[in-house]
């Protein structure tokens, strides 16, 4: 028989491990499991429309789709008087194979030529021409165009799908913890805090 170190304790086997071990609360236990799950798989689109949501929050100050490149380009001789002659010789001069889209005579001696993204403004008798380009953010873009909810029917069932995930994250996050921390204690008091943000807000400013 071996021999056992009597300074030595046996391991404690923990509690958890017990068979008949079981929670108090085992849909907690499922609760935090799911919001640990849905909150991963949610997280692509949260950081999506979250980025999406502080762009055009700002539509005031830019356009949170599009870039504006502008720049001035002198010809040296005047551009001619006929518009479609006119459009032609500013796309040669620019090096553009596309055909002018439109061709818009704003006064005697202005005309505003459009190429596809490209507008150009034309200071007829100087030859001066104001060229701006307008560039797509690449992800912005599509972040906007999915957040605004432009795409097809297909995309709202997704959306759909993500605001119920949204509730269930919220009610399952309300009932994880248990006492002190949870609803009935500190957590409680902070639902109430963010609850009281959105309802402060419209009384303030006066509401719709």
């Amino acid at each position: 028989m071996a021999e056992v170190d009597a300074g030595t304790a046996p391991p404690r086997e923990s509690p958890s491990a017990s068979p008949t071990h079981r929670s108090r609360w085992p849909w907690r236990t499922w609760s935090r499991a799911l919001h640990r799950d849905v909150g991963y798989f949610v997280s692509g689109l949260t950081v999506l429309y979250a980025l999406s949501g502080l762009a055009v929050n700002h539509l005031a100050d830019w356009d949170p789709n599009f870039t504006i490149d502008e720049r001035t380009v002198s010809l040296g001789h005047a551009v001619p008087e006929d518009d479609d002659e006119a459009a032609r010789q500013i796309a040669t001069e620019l090096g553009l194979r596309a055909r002018a889209d439109l061709v818009d005579r704003l006064s005697d001696d202005e005309l505003e030529v459009r190429f596809g993204e490209i507008t150009v403004s034309a200071t007829i008798p100087t030859g001066t021409l104001v060229v701006r380009e307008r560039r797509a953010r690449p992800l912005l873009r599509i972040a906007n165009w999915l957040h605004l909810n432009r795409g097809k029917k297909a995309w709202t069932m997704i959306a759909d799908g993500y605001a119920i995930l949204l509730l269930f994250l919220a009610g399952s996050g309300l009932v994880m913890l248990p006492g002190r921390k949870g609803l009935l204690g500190r957590g409680g008091v902070l639902v109430l805090l963010g609850a009281a943000v959105p309802a402060l807000y419209v009384v303030l400013s006066g509401g719709p």
